[in-house]
């Protein structure tokens, strides 16, 4: 069954920074992580709640997104920008109906 994880967020970094603009493109790398399809790297425009940017991507099922979750680029990803980077975020998993 295809999983679309998304990921909305806001960054520590001033809108238009050079750090947030290093940030976007460290995480569209993710999308060279085998099992990774239909990537996006999107920006939130509705005044509804507080989160500037998103990332959404699509897995053939469980084990492809499982596979994602424990690559050495993707654990990196958190550790070394993410978790210093983001200020608040909220994730999404879905499966069709």
């Amino acid at each position: 069954m295809m999983i679309r994880h998304t990921v909305t967020f806001r960054l520590k970094h001033p809108p238009g920074s050079a750090e947030e603009q290093r940030f976007l493109e460290a995480g569209r790398e993710l999308s060279a992580i085998s099992g990774v399809q239909n990537f996006e790297c999107l920006r939130q425009v509705s005044a509804k709640n507080q989160f500037t940017f998103g990332l959404a991507m699509e897995f053939a099922d469980q084990a492809a997104y499982d596979s994602y979750n424990r690559h050495p680029d993707h654990v990196a990803f958190v550790q070394r920008r993410w978790i210093p980077e983001v200020e608040d975020f909220l994730e999404l998993d879905y499966v069709r109906l």
